[in-house]
């Protein structure tokens, strides 16, 4: 996958109304450079990309060499994207990134047993070369049998030369839990329907206060009145 920029010298602001992508790069001790990018270009690298996967970088027909996506602003309203950040990645060195988990399988609690499946992270933070890094790891819910069974960090099958930071090796990452029976569900929504009668009655009283106290303002004024009189 490759990206191709141009060296920027106008504030981002400028260049996004000429229909360019700013964005910056930074990292392996060199100079931080401002740059711009095609947003077309850019949207189809990153939906194949992601976050976690090597791109090549050329700036103004240069080899730049390998980055990641390291940061995106979204506008707020529009959802669109404002500006990048690029990390420049020294192939010799190991580095530190976070990578998606994806869940592949189906969980025999689930199909057999009507489970529910609860899913702890979707990410965990990994070290590794350049060379070793991968898109994403796989989790496979075939081994969880029964709502007592769960996947922790430590029992990924992470590829050759992959290194999980964080979270540690006890961290739970997808159990699967015993669905709710009728009686269950029948508690929980006669307590839903408790709380919402007491904030009814509360507003109630809430309301009556009001009217007394305005009432009773009222009567002093009166007796005010009364007694200039």
């Amino acid at each position: 996958m490759k990206l191709v920029a141009k060296k920027r010298e106008i504030k981002g602001e400028k260049t996004r109304k000429t229909g360019s992508l700013p964005g910056v790069l930074y990292g392996a001790s060199l100079e931080t450079l401002s740059i711009d990018l095609d947003p077309i270009a850019y949207t189809k690298v990153y939906n194949e990309a992601g976050e976690s996967s090597l791109i090549d970088l050329e700036i103004d027909g240069q080899d730049s060499g390998k980055v990641l996506i390291q940061d995106i602003q979204y506008d707020p309203v529009k959802n669109r994207v404002l500006h990048v950040d690029l990390r420049r990645i020294e192939m010799g060195k190991p580095m530190i990134t976070n990578v998606n988990l994806k869940f592949i399988g189906v969980a025999p609690a689930v199909k057999e047993l009507g489970g529910i499946l609860i899913k702890s992270l979707e990410e965990v933070e990994i070290k590794c070369l350049p060379k070793d890094l991968v898109s994403h790891i796989d989790v496979d819910l075939t081994s969880l049998a029964t709502f007592d069974n769960n996947i922790n960090v430590g029992d990924l099958k992470l590829p050759e030369g992959v290194e999980v930071l964080n979270p540690d090796v006890n961290t739970a990452l997808v159990s699967v839990t015993a669905p709710l029976s009728d009686e269950q569900i029948a508690a929980m929504e006669a307590e839903d329907k408790d709380v919402a009668n007491v904030e009814v009655e509360g507003e109630k009283k809430e309301e009556g206060t009001e009217g007394a106290e305005g009432e009773k303002k009222e009567e002093k004024k009166e007796e005010k009145k009364e007694e200039k009189k």
